[in-house]
């Protein structure tokens, strides 16, 4: 990537903007009411699905965030019509999978 800046110009590697490994980052705010975001970073082109999970294992919202390039990326879930306590997420990415607790507290 190029930029023209006055007479100069700036080239940019894009490639440290990729990460190097897929990460899932601990939601926050953690304890949460009734909303929270969720962080991720993915190292190569994927299917990405976010599912958040009752103490039960039962779905209670999932976004399928379809298929992303490389980087960093957010979703935020708002569980305003659910029980306070404990769920869990899960980031799928392609072969990559992390989970991960959070709490509602109302």
């Amino acid at each position: 990537m190029q930029f023209k800046t006055a007479d100069k110009l700036l080239a940019v590697n894009t490639e440290y903007l990729k990460p190097e490994e897929f990460d899932v980052s601990q939601n926050y705010p953690n304890p949460f009411n009734p909303t929270t975001t969720i962080q991720y970073k993915i190292p190569k082109r994927s299917i990405v699905k976010v599912e958040v999970y009752d103490a039960l294992g039962r779905v209670v919202d999932a976004i399928s965030e379809g298929t992303k390039d490389p980087g960093k990326y957010q979703t935020t879930f708002n569980l305003n019509n659910k029980a306070s306590g404990m769920y869990v997420y899960k980031v799928t990415a392609g072969e990559y999978t992390a989970v991960k607790r959070m709490i509602l507290m109302k």
